[in-house]
């Protein structure tokens, strides 16, 4: 028994270490976000809950350096994104937001927000070998897509409806998003 709550000691002191150490700390939280990731689901907002998107005036800057009205959006499946570099969960479900852009960029708008400076961003994309384009907002997003938290993604189909509204880490590649895609994409 003694030998027993030895370990257990020798184990709790090891978690706490690797805790305290900045460097450990962050991929250790990165790793159980990424866990938690599959746990989470996406699910729809029914219809009599969703909240509409009129108009707006919500301009953002790409990282190329291209100012994006969100009114160019209307009519169009919108895959929204609030993340930022040194984000934890943001960080774990990059991986399986990078997947679900590649194959739905041609028919999704996706914007990737962040108030990072664009060089961060855009080294933060190199070493992660990501591909999307990111955003900076000029101005206030539209009420309903105002944020204090991160990670968050809205998706609003082509009536201008969120239909999806997620806080946390999520796996954004799984078969039941991409199922939610299909249909709004076929609607």
């Amino acid at each position: 028994m003694k030998g027993k709550l030895t370990l257990r000691n020798i184990i709790f002191i090891a978690v706490i270490a690797l805790l305290i150490i900045p460097k450990t700390r962050h991929n250790i939280q990165i790793g159980l976000h990424k866990v938690l990731s599959y746990i989470n689901q996406s699910s729809l907002i029914d219809k009599e809950d969703r909240l509409v998107i009129t108009k707006s005036n919500w301009k953002l800057m790409s990282n190329t350096n291209i100012t994006l009205d969100f009114e160019a959006t209307q009519g169009k499946v919108v895959f929204i994104n609030f993340w930022a570099t040194w984000c934890p969960p943001c960080i774990a479900e990059m991986p399986s937001l990078q997947s679900l852009y590649d194959d739905y960029n041609d028919n999704v708008v996706f914007l990737f927000v962040t108030s990072d400076d664009f060089e961060k961003v855009n080294k933060f994309k190199v070493k992660n070998k990501f591909n999307f384009k990111t955003y900076k907002p000029l101005n206030k997003s539209p009420e309903a897509l105002e944020t204090s938290s991160i990670p968050r993604t809205f998706v609003i189909n082509k009536n201008g409806e969120i239909v999806i509204d997620e806080s946390g880490a999520l796996d954004w590649n799984s078969e039941k998003v991409r199922k939610q895609l299909d249909r709004l994409i076929a609607e």
